[in-house]
């Protein structure tokens, strides 16, 4: 079906940024996998090329626009060029992490930040997850305690995306244990800051270019300038912020979702099983003629949310739908793509196997498919 989401604009920044991830995503990609993280250079590429902070201000070498339809573009297209858009970790910084240093940031941070943020030289990540406390964010326990102009932090966070490569980590820390969410403030965590370690690069079922770490903080000195927004305020900044990252999380899963189903329709059309192509049979017809029509139908609401948040009118229930409908679609897409392949779908070797690995953690992270339908019932009043 045709969308109506983008305009010439959007479709030329799409073709540009195909034309860069042929040339410096797809040949490096298998070689990012096999190392467990992304080259640097690539995020100092995809600045040079103006395809990181194009909604930060000119004047700091953003592009000025704040529409995230150009945010769209990116992740569809990493989808389609056959890698995961998380795992490149230009989503995270990009539509993650940047709204955070551009609403909340104050003049000196912004000139001290927002160019190389902009340019890929300082690459970004945000860091809430604690070992056994999941997505019960009031009950983290790092602490950061006011030290003349510094703070104090000792914790540590886990499952942090772009944890190895970030130069600038939103840290967010209890300065206040006394209190549950009033208590929580937003620390950006240099490289460089003594007592501020990574520690492994996880090993994860999937999404293996994209490196996730854990972090730990030993009495690490932030300077108090990089308090992001008021201190106690850490809460009321995550909540603003978490609707968007959800409906980036959806924008992956539908644009997963529909490349999943065109490999699968591919290999149908090609395969054959008792001397006819395996699309012929019924129950292929009938499985991804389903499959279609729920991705158009989710294609439908997400384009929706991308508007809304462009006016500003995106809800956290609007976002909590999209992100857990899509990402559930994109599990059963992928699983039925396995299925219609055989045992070929069960080899690394086909796109689909590794779709099928990474899809998994749609539904966990960035708040569970659970806590999801949590939101949406509370907004029903239940």
């Amino acid at each position: 079906m045709r969308r109506t989401l983008f305009e010439d604009i959007h479709d030329d920044f799409r073709t540009s940024f195909r034309t860069f991830l042929e040339r410096h995503a797809v040949p490096a990609h298998e070689r990012w996998e096999a190392d467990g993280i992304v080259d640097r250079e690539f995020f100092a590429r995809a600045g040079a090329a103006g395809f990181l902070g194009m909604s930060m201000p000119e004047e700091h070498g953003g592009g000025g626009v704040d529409d995230f339809r150009f945010n769209v573009v990116i992740a569809e297209e990493i989808q389609t060029a056959g890698i995961n858009a998380a795992g490149l970790g230009l989503t995270l910084h990009n539509d993650i992490c940047l709204p955070y240093f551009l609403h909340l940031a104050d003049d000196e941070q912004r000139a001290r930040w927002f160019p190389g943020i902009c340019s890929g030289e300082l690459i970004t990540a945000i860091a809430m997850t604690e070992p056994g406390i999941g997505s019960d964010l009031a009950s983290m326990s790092t602490a950061a305690v006011r030290d003349g102009d510094d703070y104090i932090v000792n914790g540590s966070k886990t499952f942090i995306t772009n944890g190895i490569n970030a130069d600038l980590v939103i840290t967010a820390v209890k300065t206040d244990p006394a209190q549950r969410h009033r208590g929580m403030s937003l620390l950006v965590v240099e490289r460089g800051t003594d007592g501020f370690e990574r520690g492994r690069n996880l090993d994860k079922i999937g999404m293996h270019a994209q490196d996730t770490a854990e972090l730990f903080f030993t009495d690490a000195r932030v300077p108090a300038a990089n308090l992001l927004g008021g201190e106690g305020t850490g809460f009321t900044s995550l909540v603003t912020n978490l609707p968007h990252e959800r409906l980036s999380i959806a924008v992956t899963g539908i644009a997963a979702a529909r490349v999943a189903l065109d490999v699968t329709l591919a290999h149908v059309k090609e395969r054959t099983a008792f001397g006819q192509p395996v699309g012929s049979f019924q129950n292929t017809r009938f499985r991804l003629a389903e499959l279609a029509t729920e991705v158009e139908i989710g294609q439908t609401f997400v384009d929706r949310c991308v508007l809304a948040r462009n006016e500003g009118t995106l809800t956290a229930d609007e976002a909590a739908m999209a992100k857990w409908w899509c990402t559930e679609l994109q599990g059963r897409a992928v699983d039925l793509g396995v299925q219609l392949h055989g045992g070929y779908g069960y080899m690394t070797e086909y796109p689909i196997a590794r779709a099928f690995a990474d899809a998994r953690v749609t539904r966990i992270y960035g708040g569970t498919t659970e806590i999801m339908k949590e939101i949406i019932g509370r907004q029903l009043g239940l």
